[in-house]
């Protein structure tokens, strides 16, 4: 199935074919809006020429750095975005061979899928939740358990970028994630 998040061809087939972009940009998608965080792998592509975990791992960190703040950014914070991408990049290297999709795709359960995700920098339990539902709706990897380890993530509805299939759904999620800000507020 293509990956329909940034509403930008280039970027989204990046998206598709690059597990290591999809990983990525599921790591960009804080602070900031999700399409814009999903376009910072094929910004960096763009620059540096390349999308390869290796590659990526090996750069001069400040020229990394560097290359990631030129506007348009890939981040809202480009340095410290960076350098997390960097880290990313070298696990991906040292514990997955550089290919990104073995996270998902040897996972023996969803409770180590979980457990494999939140072992990355940037994945807290909510953001590995969110990721184990895109890989299991958009990407049809599931091991078993997959549902219980992404909670309400698995269900039917709009909630995250694992349920952005095109431009409409993509409103829904922003509608959504609007609602529940509001609420949240409300509260406080």
């Amino acid at each position: 199935m293509a990956i329909h998040i940034t509403d930008d061809a280039a970027a989204d087939e990046l998206l598709t074919t690059n597990s290591f972009a999809l990983l990525i940009g599921m790591m960009l998608d804080q602070q900031y809006p999700m399409e814009h965080a999903f376009l910072g792998p094929h910004k960096v592509v763009g620059r540096f020429g390349s999308f390869d975990p290796a590659t990526i791992a090996a750069a001069d960190p400040e020229e990394f750095a560097a290359l990631c703040a030129e506007t348009p950014a890939i981040h809202r914070f480009p340095g410290s975005m960076a350098a997390r991408l960097q880290e990313l990049a070298r696990i991906v290297v040292e514990d997955y061979d550089g290919d990104a999709s073995r996270i998902w795709t040897e996972a023996a359960s969803g409770k180590d899928l979980m457990k494999r995700l939140q072992a990355l920098p940037g994945f807290g339990a909510q953001k590995a939740k969110i990721f184990t539902a895109l890989v299991a709706k958009q990407l049809d990897v599931r091991p078993d358990g997959w549902e219980k380890a992404a909670g309400d993530y698995a269900l039917d509805g709009f909630r995250s970028v694992a349920d952005v299939v095109d431009p409409v759904s993509l409103q829904k999620v922003r509608d959504h994630k609007k609602q529940m800000k509001a609420a949240a507020k409300a509260k406080a």
